[in-house]
């Protein structure tokens, strides 16, 4: 199973402010996205979770919170450590298994994640919430490709020496 952080972030690293996306909707960035992870479970905290109530993206939800609660969709699962949803995640037999987020859940998940795929979204932004900077040196830039309004790039971990 490979683990995939999916974010959208500008030049400054700012993923959110007041809940939401700093910048314009990008039509072409939302639908990749969508695209990506539709067929494929996806990790996400409890907050971005709420969110996206009306609109969920994956097959399955595995939703990383303290609080055990049950959800209003069959497809979500609590999960109370990054170990646990790993677990759940594994138990779905899936090849990839998307991180989403919040800013905290990259922060977590960061050491785990076997790959990167970002929308960097130009220009700086005020924002209260940032994706976790990566040490470069352990990771391998595989492809950037100019989009409509962003550039999409694939990130893989470098094995260790």
């Amino acid at each position: 199973m490979e683990l995939v952080a999916v974010a959208a972030l500008a030049e400054n690293l700012v993923i959110g402010r007041n809940g939401e996306l700093p910048w314009e909707s990008i039509p072409a960035d939302k639908r990749q996205y969508r695209e990506r992870v539709a067929d494929a479970p996806v990790i996400l905290g409890r907050r971005t979770f709420e969110s996206m109530l009306e609109n969920l993206p994956g097959s399955h939800q595995i939703v990383l919170s303290r609080t055990e609660r049950d959800y209003p969709v069959e497809t979500a699962s609590h999960a109370s450590d990054v170990e646990a949803a790993i677990a759940v995640a594994e138990s779905l037999t899936d090849e990839e298994v998307y991180v989403l987020g919040g800013a905290k859940i990259y922060e977590l998940f960061q050491p785990h994640v076997d790959r990167m795929v970002l929308s960097r979204v130009p220009g700086e932004y005020e924002g209260d919430v940032w994706y976790p900077e990566w040490d470069e040196a352990e990771w391998l830039l595989t492809s950037a490709s100019e989009e409509a309004g962003f550039t999409l790039e694939q990130w893989v971990r470098q094995a260790a020496d």
